[in-house]
C-alpha cells in the first residue's frame, strides 16, 4: 500500500480521531487559535484601513509599515516569543504571530477596496447631502466590500496553514499530528496531517465565498 492509501487508513481509522491527541480535538485546538488570531486581526486592521481610506490620508505608510510582517518569518517570532516570559501563556506566543502575519492582507486589500472607490459617485452621493457617516456606510464600505472579502479570505487561509507551526513549539493544533508523525517515522500520519491542514484550509475559503455570496444582495440594496 502506498503512502496516499496508508494516509487514509489512517484518516478513517476512529482511534485516531478520539481522545486529546486525537485528530478531532487537534482541528477544535487549530480552529480555536486560527479564530482567535483572525478575529484580534480584523480588529486591528479593518478599523485603520478603512478610516484611511475614507479619509484619504496615511494609507500608504499604514500599508508599507504592515507589511513589513510579511517580510519576517512567522516561526521566527514565534521563536522570539518563546524566549520571553510569554512562553507559559498557552497559545497566545501563537495568536500573536499569526495576527502580525494577517494583519498585512486585510489591511492593504481594505484600503485599496476604499481608495478605488468611484470618487464621482462619491461626489454624486455628497451632493445629495449625505453626511460623512452616511457616505461611509451606503457608499464608500459597500463597494469596498469585494476588496475586503478577498482581504479576509487570503488572511484566513494563511492562518490556517500557518497555524500548524504551533506544534514547532510544543502546542497543539493539527501541526501536532504532522510533528508526531515526524517522531515516529510515520510518513502516512505526516501526509494526512497535511492534507487536514489543507482541507481545513479550502473549507474555510469556500465558507466565505459563500457568505460573500449570502451577503451581496444585501450590499447591494445598500448602495445607492
Amino acid at each position: 500500500m502506498g503512502v496516499i492509501g496508508e494516509a487514509w487508513t489512517w484518516l478513517t481509522t476512529g482511534a485516531n480521531w478520539s481522545g486529546d491527541g486525537g485528530a478531532g480535538h487537534r482541528l477544535a485546538e487549530h480552529l480555536y487559535v486560527s479564530g482567535i488570531a483572525l478575529a484580534v486581526a480584523c480588529l486591528i486592521a479593518l478599523p485603520v484601513a478603512l478610516y484611511l481610506g475614507h479619509v484619504g490620508k496615511g494609507g500608504s505608510l499604514a500599508v508599507n509599515i504592515s507589511n513589513v510582517g510579511r517580510a519576517v518569518p512567522v516561526f521566527a517570532v514565534l521563536a522570539l516569543f518563546m524566549m520571553t516570559p510569554l512562553r507559559n501563556s498557552g497559545f497566545l506566543p501563537t495568536v500573536i504571530a499569526l495576527v502580525l502575519f494577517a494583519v498585512p492582507p486585510l489591511l492593504t486589500n481594505a484600503y485599496v477596496g476604499m481608495t478605488e472607490v468611484d470618487r464621482s459617485v462619491v461626489e454624486a452621493a455628497r451632493g445629495m447631502g449625505m453626511s460623512g457617516g452616511q457616505l461611509f456606510v451606503r457608499v464608500e464600505l459597500p463597494l469596498a466590500y469585494p476588496m475586503i472579502m478577498t482581504g479576509l479570505r487570503s488572511a484566513a487561509v494563511q492562518v490556517i496553514a500557518t497555524a500548524s507551526i504551533a506544534a514547532m513549539v510544543g502546542l497543539g493544533g493539527l501541526g501536532r499530528i504532522i510533528t508526531a508523525g515526524f517522531n515516529t517515522y510515520d510518513t502516512a500520519q505526516v501526509f494526512a496531517g497535511a492534507v487536514l491542514v489543507a482541507l481545513l484550509a479550502l473549507v474555510v475559503e469556500g465558507v466565505l465565498v459563500a457568505l460573500d455570496r449570502l451577503l451581496s444582495p444585501l450590499r447591494r440594496r445598500r448602495t445607492v
